[in-house]
């Protein structure tokens, strides 16, 4: 009797197991369906050992219809479709891979990971998926994987195809939303600096736009946007038809070379409430790990940036970029950004000539600048790098020289010609210890984490834009900044054009708001010497953070964001519409804070310190349109300030 009962056990606990392989694994057949096979996969568990439940966090599915062979995906959050059932497929010059699919088999793994960053919302990161394959014969014999992973923040699919494919003809991968869903949509162009504004999924007008679109569904936030795009592939753009609320990826060539075996870029969606869609490193953790061994000569910080500042004369004139080299020093900046004008017209400037170097005065400009303890970094035309030939006179010749980095602009292209520049120049920069940071480019998709030695990249409508407003300032945070740094250039306070032009409290906090590796502060000494709670603000900017933490906002609406160094947080704000009393959450710790705030006064920024209880709620006026800054600081008897007086 007590045999048989443990053998009953036993075969409970197989079909137990079985069962437990099924739902892991999904059906096994290859043909013959009869039914529609459907597969799901969760993000694991801290201790790796079971899947996440449906309300702890995204959860795909997806499903392959048995009459046209053709696969979606569907995303849930808590129980809510965040993402409706969507189509997925690639084409190629060989095989139309987006229906006729059959079923092979299906393979799960834990992806988990480690690593430090050099910029961005944290140093020290760790992430943990689940990554589940599914293979799929197509007709003729042709093969595809689709590699679908889900983490606690997030869900990313891409395809996998074999050697012998061909070139990519297209996509038919699509995300479809709820049709009332909201909205944060830019129009795309080649350089990503639009507007972003609002609009329901389903009536946004027709046309391209940016491949950095958020969506919110009952408090759930999907961001979509792509990580590990390089020169093996093609740029993505969402394609839509105004009355329905799906949203094609677009892709900027209309034939991808392919001569080997090909990972597509990840199409991914980070998923969460706003603050974790907002704090999330999602893009990164799935981009290749850092192909820079020795990171110690990678030092980001704020930098005086002379062209809003000066503009062409500026850069033209030693005498005039002394004089920012010395007000850095003063503030304690770690660089200066010497833009366009300080070469000749490539032209006119023949730098195959072994005495081209001669004309220059940088040099004479890094040695001046090196004994104030300040790096000078260069502005630098594509034209002027988009050669192996040019690369090799500029590159070396600027590290000789001792510039710390490059500001490299007018890419004007997502194509994947332009991508196979930037697999080249990334190696070519880090090899001759330069600091990156790209304007008019792309958007930072995972490249931050493979070469840490870019800074930052602009790809926003920014500071020297003349046409802005407060609704887009507001909605950055939440979308743009949230895949990588963001050179927008804070701190313009002479600019009588931005839109927040009556709240130079809200300009101040911008220089939190937005995170940069290099954190270009556009704004003339002038216009700070005239500010002196803003300077003393901007002195104390520390070079990277330690984390983030959102503390309040809704896009397009508000957004406060505060970025920890030390033991020191540093807040920024900014808000929309008429001046108010704004309640700010406290969430930082438990105790008592010393909160050094900068508002908007009657008479211009007005410093107030305040003792606060962590998890208080703070009461801060703003102008219309306006926003602050401040210091939290651990609070002790007799302390009155967080920083240097």
């Amino acid at each position: 009797m007590e045999r048989s009962v443990r053998r009953s056990t036993l075969v409970l606990l197989l079909c137990g197991a079985l069962a437990m392989t099924l739902f892991v694994t999904g059906p096994a057949r290859a043909k013959g369906q009869a039914k529609d096979s459907a597969w799901t996969v969760s993000g694991p568990l801290p201790n790796g050992r079971a899947p996440h439940s449906e309300g702890s966090g995204p959860l795909a599915r997806l499903r392959l219809d048995r009459a046209s062979g053709a696969l979606t995906l569907q995303v849930s959050r808590a129980g809510r479709t965040v993402v409706e059932p969507s189509a997925l497929g690639i084409v190629t010059e060989r095989a139309d891979l987006s229906h006729g699919l059959r079923f092979l088999g299906r393979s799960d793994r834990t992806v988990a990971g480690q690593y430090r960053s050099t910029v961005g919302k944290e140093r020290s990161r760790a992430f943990r998926m689940t990554e589940a394959r599914f293979r799929f014969r197509g007709s003729g014999g042709a093969r595809l994987d689709v590699l679908v992973r889900v983490s606690g923040d997030g869900v990313a699919y891409r395809y996998v195809l074999p050697s012998g494919s061909g070139d990519v003809l297209g996509e038919t991968s699509a995300f479809t939303l709820p049709a009332d869903a909201d909205a944060w949509l830019g129009t795309y162009r080649k350089d990503n600096e639009n507007l972003f504004k609002q609009y329901t999924a389903a009536t946004a007008p027709a046309g391209e736009y940016m491949a950095q679109a958020l969506f919110g569904t009952g408090g759930v936030y999907t961001l979509i946007a792509e990580s590990d795009l390089t020169g093996r592939y093609s740029a993505a753009r969402l394609v839509h038809e105004e009355g329905r609320p799906t949203y094609r990826i677009g892709l900027w060539d209309q034939r991808v070379e392919s001569d080997g075996p090909l990972s597509t870029p990840w199409r991914a969606m980070v998923v969460g409430d706003l603050a974790t869609v907002t704090e999330s490193t999602f893009t990164d953790d799935l981009a290749p790990a850092s192909k820079v061994a020795d990171t110690s000569w990678i030092r980001p910080g704020p930098a005086l940036w002379t062209w809003l500042a000066g503009g062409r004369p500026a850069g033209q004139s030693l005498s005039m970029q002394k004089g920012y080299v010395d007000y850095a020093a003063r503030r304690g900046w770690p660089y200066v950004v010497v833009d366009a004008g300080w070469y000749f017209d490539p032209e006119q400037w023949d730098v195959t000539d072994p005495d081209w170097q001669r004309n220059s005065w940088i040099p004479e400009l890094v040695r001046y600048a090196r004994e104030r303890k300040v790096g000078i970094q260069v502005w630098i035309h594509h034209r002027d790098l988009d050669t192996a030939e040019e690369r090799e006179q500029w590159l070396p010749t600027l590290e000789k020289w001792g510039v710390k980095g490059v500001k490299i602009d007018f890419m004007d292209s997502e194509s994947q010609e332009t991508l196979r520049w930037y697999d080249e120049i990334v190696p070519a920069t880090a090899a001759h210890h330069l600091l990156v940071n790209f304007h008019g480019s792309t958007i930072p998709k995972g490249i931050q984490r493979t070469w840490p030695q870019v800074m930052s990249m602009e790809g926003v409508n920014g500071e020297e834009k003349r046409v802005n407003t407060p609704e887009h300032l507001a909605t950055l945070p939440f979308t743009r900044n949230v895949i990588g740094s963001m050179d927008f250039t804070p701190g313009a306070f002479q600019r009588a054009e931005r839109p927040n032009a009556a709240s130079d409290a809200g300009e101040l906090g911008l220089s939190v708001l937005y995170e940069s590796g290099i954190q270009n502060l556009a704004g003339t000494p002038e216009s700070y010497d005239a500010r002196p709670q803003a300077r003393r603000f901007l002195e104390q900017i520390p070079t990277s953070w330690d984390r983030t933490r959102l503390l309040a906002g809704r896009p397009g609406e508000s957004a406060v964001v505060a970025r920890a160094k030390g033991g020191r947080w540093f807040i920024g704000g900014i808000f929309t519409g008429e001046a108010h009393t704004a309640a700010v959450p406290l969430r930082l710790g438990q105790g008592k804070w010393l909160v050094d705030l900068v508002r908007d006064g009657a008479d211009g920024l007005v410093r107030e310190p305040r003792v606060v209880r962590g998890g208080d709620t703070v009461s801060v006026p703003v102008v219309k349109d306006g926003g602050f800054a401040a210091i939290a600081c651990r609070w002790r008897p007799g302390l009155t300030s967080c920083g240097r007086s």
